[in-house]
C-alpha cells in the first residue's frame, strides 16, 4: 500500500507501507492494505507508519490538521505541516513550548491566546513524536 504525506512545502513521504495509525476528528484510525475507501479530516496529532508486517520498522510524524484520503491501494494525507520524529530537536521544542505557555498565560487578547493554544498543542505533539521516535531507535 502506498503512503503519501503531502505538506504545503511538498511531498514529505511517498513510499510503500504496511499500516498506519492516523489521528482524525472522529478518533484514531488504523489503516491496513485493502482498507475501505474513506475521506476524513485529520487533526493535530501523531501518525505512526509501519513499513513491514512484523512491525519492526515504525516511523512517527507530527502533523497539523488536514485531509485524509484512503483507497484500497493508497493513503494520501494533505496537511499544512508535518515533522518526522528524527527532525525534531527536543530542546528547541521544549523552549518553544515554554514560550507558548507563557504567552497563553500572560495575554489578555483573545486572538493571541488562541494562537498560543495552537502553538502549545503543536509543540506538545512534536515532543510526543520525538519521544516515540527516540524509544523506537533503542
Amino acid at each position: 500500500m502506498r503512503f503519501e504525506l503531502i505538506t504545503l512545502s511538498g511531498v514529505k513521504l511517498d513510499q510503500h507501507m504496511y499500516s498506519a495509525i492516523i489521528p482524525t476528528i472522529d478518533g484514531e484510525i488504523s489503516v491496513f492494505p485493502s482498507h475501505e475507501p474513506l475521506v476524513t479530516m485529520a487533526k493535530n496529532g501523531v501518525i505512526a507508519v509501519t513499513y513491514e508486517k512484523d512491525g519492526d520498522t515504525v516511523e512517527y510524524f507530527a502533523i497539523s490538521g488536514g485531509v485524509v484520503e484512503i483507497s484500497q491501494e493508497r493513503i494520501r494525507i494533505l496537511v499544512d505541516e508535518a515533522d518526522h520524529g528524527d527532525d525534531i530537536i527536543e530542546a528547541e521544542t521544549k523552549a518553544a513550548l515554554e514560550r507558548a505557555v507563557r504567552l497563553r498565560d500572560e495575554t489578555d487578547d483573545q486572538v493571541e491566546r488562541e494562537k498560543a493554544h495552537q502553538l502549545v498543542d503543536r509543540h506538545l505533539v512534536r515532543l510526543k513524536v520525538a519521544e516515540l521516535q527516540r524509544r523506537t531507535r533503542r
